[in-house]
């Protein structure tokens, strides 16, 4: 299994109406692609906070590689995933990605 692990560090005036429109849309995606499950995401409540400003992120579980590129080409994807981008503190630069194969 490949969890696909996004840290994203907004720009102050992004609302939380906006992040969770964004994370909506890619749990509904996740919902409807073969492969992919268990989509997870929100602000962070961590009380260690070092956050260092990546406060919102999300996770997804696909069956394997194979399913996380279907979910990377897909063109629903990519626009939310511009989203995500337009949002972050200096674009990609706001943004981290980890897939771990566990």
């Amino acid at each position: 299994m490949i969890r696909h692990i996004v840290l994203t560090k907004f720009k102050p005036e992004t609302t939380e109406e906006t992040i969770s429109g964004i994370y909506s849309g890619l749990s509904d995606l996740a919902d409807r692609l073969s492969g992919a499950q268990d989509f997870k995401g929100g602000r962070s409540e961590s009380p260690e906070q070092i956050e260092r400003g990546y406060m919102h992120g999300f996770v997804i579980d696909f069956d394997d590689w194979a399913a996380l590129r279907n979910y990377a080409d897909n063109p629903e994807h990519q626009t939310l995933g511009g989203q995500l981008v337009a949002n972050a503190v200096g674009g990609i630069e706001g943004i981290l990605v980890l897939d771990l194969d566990v």
